[in-house]
């Protein structure tokens, strides 16, 4: 299996999936999806490219050069692809969830509690992230974490009490692309699409799967999930948007 037709049996699909379902929202509020996760995914290409070519520089994972295109810089055009692709899925499949009907915006006032204890948990992540690039076997974790979780810290600053009041929202976006994109990834390690440094991951393993990767499209996913919402609760509350709707009772 070569990395393109790793994208043509497992993310195209997908995305195309996300993209035929989008017709049962409103053609307005489909602009606004396109919109916000168009801009979420551009600030996650920015983001994860330089740390993804340090990761291929410094062979924390690496690819046959059989299984690609081409590259730029370290990094396949295939992985470029899959950060745009990622973002989209995930970013498509929140917004489907967010206009189920019957589904409630939670508007009351919140608890700043939860903000504040969301913020501080990634905050100490970050701390963690640091500390495991001390050590050689702990260093693609550390790496993972390290980078993620300042991003996940602004978010709860920005938004985190209305991140607490979609709770379940969040859990339902975030786990089930999450969940299939750790089979697809595991699929491709197994066919040797790419290959995950033995020494410089911690060894633990979910089936073929590095806990590493899996750790990875959580975090990613959680951050795709995230950003879409606290967007999409923006455009809600922007002057005469077309999100708006009457209901505002908590659920």
């Amino acid at each position: 299996m070569s990395y393109l037709q790793f994208h043509v049996v497992f993310t195209i699909p997908a995305l195309i999936l996300m993209r035929a379902i989008q017709p049962s929202i409103v053609l307005s509020d489909r602009r606004k999806a396109n919109l916000s996760v168009g801009a979420i995914a551009v600030i996650a290409f920015l983001y994860t490219t330089p740390w993804d070519n340090f990761l291929v520089a410094n062979n924390i994972w690496y690819y046959g050069t059989d299984r690609v295109i081409g590259i730029i810089g370290h990094v396949p055009y295939e992985e470029y692809a899959f950060f745009l692709i990622q973002t989209f899925i995930t970013g498509l499949w929140t917004f489907w969830l967010l206009h189920r009907p019957g589904v409630r915006w939670f508007d009351s006032p919140a608890s700043q509690i939860a903000r504040f204890n969301g913020t501080g948990l990634f905050l100490f992540a970050t701390i963690v992230g640091f500390w495991l690039l001390e050590g050689t076997s702990t260093m693609y974790m550390g790496l993972i974490v390290a980078w993620a979780a300042p991003v996940l810290a602004l978010q709860w600053v920005v938004g985190g009490h209305h991140l607490w009041k979609m709770k379940k929202l969040v859990l339902a976006a975030f786990i089930p692309p999450s969940i299939y994109l750790c089979i697809a990834d595991a699929i491709a390690i197994w066919n040797g699409v790419w290959v995950i440094s033995e020494e410089t991951s911690t060894g633990v393993m979910i089936g073929v799967l590095p806990i590493e990767e899996a750790l990875f499209f959580f975090v990613t996913n959680l951050l795709v999930v995230q950003g879409t919402l606290l967007a999409a609760h923006q455009l809600r509350h922007s002057r005469l948007s077309p999100l708006r709707r009457p209901s505002t009772h908590v659920g």
